[in-house]
C-alpha cells in the first residue's frame, strides 16, 4: 500500500529564531569574562591607557627628530636605538621575572618607563634640541619596556584561570590595536598645537600613570618551582633550551618571525602612497592593519573554543601573508586598505594563539624567560621586516618587495607547519597543564 511521506519539520518560530540568533551573536562576540576579575580588570584598564600614550610618544619622537635633524637617517635610528636593549633586557628581564616577585619587577620597570617619558617631556619644555639625547632615552625606554612586558606576560596566567587565558589575551591585543588607531590621531592633534611636543609627551605621562596605579594594586606574584632559585646567564640558557626541545613553542616563534620579516609591509607605505595612490593615503595605510585587528577582536568569542591552536596559528599567519600579498598588487587605495584590514584581523588571531600557547604550555617557573623571548621576537621582528622590505624595494622595486616576500612567507609557513607534526597536531585540551593556579 502507498506510504505517506513524512510531514516536514515545522520551521522554528520567530521567537526561537531570535533566541538562536542572539546565542550565535553572543558566541561570536568578544569574550569579556576575564574583565570580571578585579586584578585583570585593573591591569587591562591601566594598560589600555598606556597603549594610547605609548603610541602618542611613538609618533612624536620621529616627528621631533626629523624636525631637529631634517634627516630620515636619524629618524631610522630611533627604531634601531631600541633594538639592542630590547634583545638584552627582554631575555635577561625574563630570567629576573623567574627569580623575583613579578609584581615588583613589573612596577619597577613601569616606573622607569614613566621617568623616561618625563625626561622626554622635560627636554621638549626646556628646548634642549638634542637628537643624541632623544636616542639615548629611546634606548632606555626600550629596555624598560622589554622587562615590563616579560613580567606582565608571566603575570597574566597567574591571575586568570587557564580556560580564560585566550580571552584575556584577546582583550589585551584588542586594547593595543585600539591604541594603535587612537594614539596617532591624538598625537597629530597635539603636535599641531603650540609647544606640541610638550603636550604630546605630557599626555603620555598622564595616561601612563593609570598603568602605575594598576601595578601598585597587583597582589604578590612570586615564581614557583625550583627554577626560581637559579639566575644569571645559565637561567637564560635554560629557557632557550626548553624552547629548543619543544617543537610546539619554537615553531610558534618561527611562524611569527616569518610573518614579520617576510610579510611586514609598513616600511613600504610611504613609497606606495607616493607612487601608487597619488601622494595621499599614507595615514590610512598605516592604520588599516590595526583597524582590522580591532574589528576581529570585537567578534573573537570563538577563539577560546579552538583546540588545535598550532594549526589555527599557522592558518592565521597564512591568511595574514596572503592578504598582504594581494594588497601589494592593487592600485586602488580603498582596496589596499581593505586587504590590509583583513590581514590585521588574521594578525590578531595569530597573536592571541601565539601568546596563549606560550603561557599555557610552559611551566610557571619558566614563563618569565619565555615571555622575554616572546618580547624579543614580537618587538624585534617588525624592525627586521622593515629592514628587509626597504632593502628589497631599493633593489628589486616596490611590487616584488611587497608581494614577493609575502608569498614566500605563505610557502614557508605551510611547509613548516606540515613538517613539524607536533605543532600541527597540538591539542590544547590534551596537553599537560603548565601549572596550577595559585
Amino acid at each position: 500500500m502507498p506510504t505517506t511521506p513524512p510531514a516536514p519539520s515545522p520551521s522554528p518560530s520567530p521567537p526561537a529564531l531570535k533566541t538562536r540568533l542572539a546565542a550565535g551573536l553572543r558566541g561570536a562576540a568578544l569574550d569579556t569574562r576575564p574583565f570580571q576579575l578585579p586584578v585583570f580588570r585593573r591591569l587591562l584598564i591601566g594598560q589600555s591607557a598606556a597603549y594610547v600614550g605609548t603610541m602618542v610618544t611613538d609618533v612624536t619622537i620621529p616627528v621631533q627628530v626629523y624636525d631637529l635633524s631634517r634627516s630620515s637617517l636619524s629618524v631610522g635610528l630611533t627604531g634601531m636605538a631600541g633594538l639592542v636593549p630590547l634583545v638584552v633586557f627582554g631575555l635577561y628581564g625574563g630570567a629576573v621575572a623567574d627569580r623575583f616577585d613579578r609584581r615588583t619587577l613589573y612596577l619597577a620597570s613601569a616606573c622607569l618607563t614613566w621617568v623616561v617619558t618625563l625626561a622626554l617631556l622635560f627636554q621638549a619644555v626646556a628646548g634642549v634640541r638634542s637628537v643624541p639625547l632623544i636616542l639615548g632615552l629611546v634606548a632606555v625606554q626600550a629596555g624598560a619596556f622589554a622587562v615590563s612586558s616579560a613580567a606582565r606576560g608571566a603575570i597574566i596566567p597567574r591571575v586568570v584561570p587557564t580556560p580564560l587565558v585566550p580571552a584575556a589575551n584577546t582583550l589585551y591585543f584588542t586594547a593595543g590595536n585600539v591604541g594603535q588607531v587612537a594614539g596617532p590621531l591624538v598625537a597629530g592633534v597635539l603636535i599641531s598645537l603650540p609647544n606640541g611636543y610638550s603636550w604630546a609627551y605630557g599626555a603620555d605621562a598622564v595616561l601612563f600613570s593609570l598603568l602605575l596605579y594598576s601595578a601598585l594594586r597587583l597582589p604578590s606574584v612570586k615564581p614557583t618551582g625550583s627554577e626560581a632559585l637559579k639566575g644569571g646567564l645559565r637561567s637564560v640558557l635554560d629557557g632557550l633550551r626548553f624552547i629548543a626541545v619543544a617543537p610546539v613553542l619554537w615553531m610558534s616563534f618561527a611562524v611569527d618571525i616569518a610573518a614579520m620579516t617576510l610579510a611586514m609591509p609598513t616600511a613600504l607605505f610611504p613609497e606606495a602612497a607616493q607612487t601608487r595612490f597619488g601622494g595621499s593615503g599614507v595615514g590610512l595605510l598605516y592604520s588599516a592593519i590595526a583597524i582590522g585587528s580591532v574589528a576581529a577582536g570585537l567578534f573573537s568569542g570563538w577563539i577560546g573554543r579552538v583546540r588545535r591552536q598550532g594549526r589555527a596559528l599557522a592558518v592565521a599567519v597564512v591568511v595574514w601573508a596572503a592578504a598582504v600579498a594581494l594588497a601589494g598588487t592593487v592600485h586602488q587605495l580603498l582596496a589596499a586598505a581593505a586587504l590590509l584590514a583583513a590581514a590585521g584581523a588574521a594578525d590578531l588571531v595569530s597573536a592571541v594563539y601565539r601568546q596563549t600557547i606560550l603561557q599555557t604550555y610552559a611551566p610557571d617557573a619558566l614563563r618569565g624567560r619565555l615571555q622575554g623571548v616572546f618580547t624579543v621576537v614580537v618587538a624585534g621582528g617588525p624592525r627586521l621586516g622593515d629592514l628587509r622590505a626597504g632593502a628589497m624595494a631599493s633593489t628589486t622595486g616596490l611590487g616584488l618587495a611587497w608581494t614577493g616576500g609575502s608569498l614566500v612567507c605563505v610557502f614557508v609557513v605551510i611547509a613548516g607547519a606540515l613538517v613539524v607534526r607536533p605543532f600541527w597536531q597540538y591539542d590544547v585540551a590534551a596537553a599537560r597543564p603548565a601549572s596550577s593556579q595559585p
